[in-house]
């Protein structure tokens, strides 16, 4: 890090934290610290959303998933703009007639209490497991290319996050998301464009584009169905579809930003705005990763991208051995990178034989180079057991580092900073939002002031910041982070999903019914993610699939048909 890098770096951080207690300073009730005053425009909704979805994770993880896997990861997000129709059709109205703080104020008017509570319950216990890893994911890899200590990053990240949200609330969070969204997409359309400028002169951006294609990379769309494949068209647009269902129809951190909007109408334009830019978005930062790999056929890769747990190996007895692997592995890339010049130049002369014959010969030394990365990762595992060697999150950080100019490097640590504050912001104001309404106002204390409420909100806000904290400083490395993050998240939002399907929909299904469902639901998909090898994105159809059908059956052998009891939410 040089001294630019610091000036952007700590410049742009307390700039937006800055920014975020000033505009938002003085919250004087309950509903203006829950929800902005209805004060929001619908482009400050849509970035808020995109915000609160795009976290550090997703810059960090997202353009190794690429360098890995290629492009199919984008397909996880297919059905997410027919989700946002249906939110800004159906839910959205309604969320406004009753005038909610959270989503799950809603559930009680249709069943009852402990359904509401059920609901409340499985988002603060998901949601607050991934509030840790939001913090912890960019924390454990900052602090490993810093050099700075773990606690200490993660500490920097958590307060400043719990800084400016415990001051302005959901307002704080709206609008400093609109200062980090700025950062993030500047920063990576910045980095985009510096990795394709470092291309061979002899290479156009075209021909970039068509070897990653021949090595398999651009796999953007695959029709063929497997539910052992996480990432395809059919489970994009299915799992991908009840997924964002769940997050943005039932998840307070996203229902949240949209509540604070100043009518239906910006609160639906802002919805719209996401689902039209989120999967390009999401388009761009795959292909950085893909940029990204195609320079490092031209460029010698590390064999281990986490340096410093590479660098570890070298005080153990098992130095020799990295030091024969990654001579043969120099051996192989040299041989690579010949053959993709090669390549090449059959692709300039549209020479499909000599394509053909290139493209062989970079596949099989493709798969020699990550047979001695596996052997790598064994050797690093062996040398240092406690050592992570999932290295894909390490990826592009190692790029920027190593190859970024000074300011460039600090604005992309800004970009990573800003991602897990905008993320951790929204997700702490919906921890507090949630416990306050839907646990303490309504089952434990209903007779207190407004003061009252919003002097708990903060206290919230800072228990749900020191927890998410404490998880992130004890946590352990989880595989590729972005994955972890939808996998959690996966494991829980069907039944809740569920359970405001049949509320929106279903007015057979009463109380008790949906009340049991969502538990066998929730012990169903429990039972898929330990014992089967189901993908997660399916978990998210077989929970709300589940709580629909039981529903059913359990209200029929209740006793079938009688008029519903709660009729407020159709009568608002």
């Amino acid at each position: 890090m040089r001294p630019l890098d610091w000036i952007v770096l700590l410049g742009t951080l307390g700039f937006i934290v800055s920014y975020g207690v000033w505009k938002t300073r003085g919250s004087k009730d309950i509903e203006g610290y829950l929800k902005g005053d209805n004060s929001m425009k619908w482009w400050t909704i849509g970035l808020s959303v995109m915000a609160t979805q795009a976290s550090a994770i997703t810059f960090l993880s997202t353009p190794g998933q690429a360098y890995e896997d290629g492009m199919r990861f984008v397909q996880f997000y297919f059905g997410l703009p027919i989700a946002m129709v249906i939110i800004s059709i159906t839910v959205i109205p309604i969320f406004y007639r009753l005038n909610v703080y959270t989503a799950y104020e809603f559930l009680e008017n249709r069943f009852d209490l402990k359904t509401r509570s059920l609901a409340a319950l499985l988002f603060l216990v998901q949601r607050g497991l991934a509030a840790g890893i939001t913090i912890y994911a960019p924390a454990i890899i900052l602090s490993t290319m810093l050099g700075w200590s773990l606690t200490v990053t993660i500490l920097i990240i958590g307060v400043l996050v719990i800084l400016y949200t415990v001051s302005g609330g959901s307002k704080a969070v709206s609008v400093t998301q609109k200062q980090q969204m700025a950062v993030m997409m500047g920063g990576m359309i910045v980095a985009g464009f510096v990795v394709v400028s470092y291309l061979p002169d002899n290479v156009s951006f075209g021909e970039a584009v068509s070897v990653a294609g021949k090595m398999g990379k651009m796999n953007v769309v695959d029709f063929s169905f497997n539910w052992d494949d996480r990432y395809n068209f059919w489970s994009g647009i299915t799992g991908g579809l009840f997924l964002a269902l769940s997050y943005f129809g039932t998840d307070q951190s996203q229902v949240g930003r949209y509540l604070g909007g100043k009518s239906v109408a910006e609160s639906r334009l802002g919805l719209l705005f996401n689902g039209l830019l989120k999967i390009p978005m999401q388009f761009l930062i795959l292909f950085i990763g893909i940029m990204v790999f195609v320079f490092y056929q031209f460029n010698q890769p590390p064999v281990f991208f986490n340096e410093v747990a590479k660098s570890n190996v070298y005080a153990t007895p098992y130095a020799d051995d990295l030091r024969a692997l990654e001579q043969t592995y120099t051996g192989v890339f040299e041989q690579k990178q010949e053959a993709v010049h090669r390549l090449v130049a059959a692709i300039k002369a549209e020479d499909k034989a000599a394509i053909e014959t290139a493209q062989v010969s970079v596949n099989v030394l493709t798969e020699a180079s990550k047979e001695i990365r596996e052997e790598v990762k064994d050797l690093v595992r062996l040398a240092t057991p406690d050592a992570e060697v999932k290295d894909t999150d390490y990826v592009f950080i190692s790029f920027v580092m190593k190859y970024l100019p000074a300011g460039l490097v600090g604005l992309l640590l800004a970009v990573i900073f800003s991602a897990a504050m905008s993320s951790s912001a929204a997700e702490l104001n919906a921890l507090a939002s949630t416990t306050v309404v839907d646990i303490y106002k309504r089952s434990m204390n209903q007779l207190a002031s407004d003061r009252h409420y919003l002097n708990a909100s903060r206290f919230f806000t800072i228990l749900w910041g020191a927890i998410a904290i404490l998880f992130a400083m004890f946590a352990s490395m989880l595989d590729n982070l972005i994955e972890a993050v939808n996998i959690i998240g996966s494991i829980f939002y069907g039944t809740i999903l569920g359970i405001f399907l049949v509320a929106f929909y279903v007015h057979y299904i009463r109380g008790n019914a949906v009340f049991i469902a969502a538990v066998l639901a929730e012990l169903v998909v429990l039972y898929c993610h330990y014992f089967t090898d189901i993908a997660f994105l399916w978990f998210n159809v077989i929970g709300c699939a589940c709580v629909v059908v039981f529903g059913f059956i359990l209200q029929t052998m209740m006793g079938g048909k009688r008029r519903l009891k709660n009729t407020n939410y159709r009568k608002h």
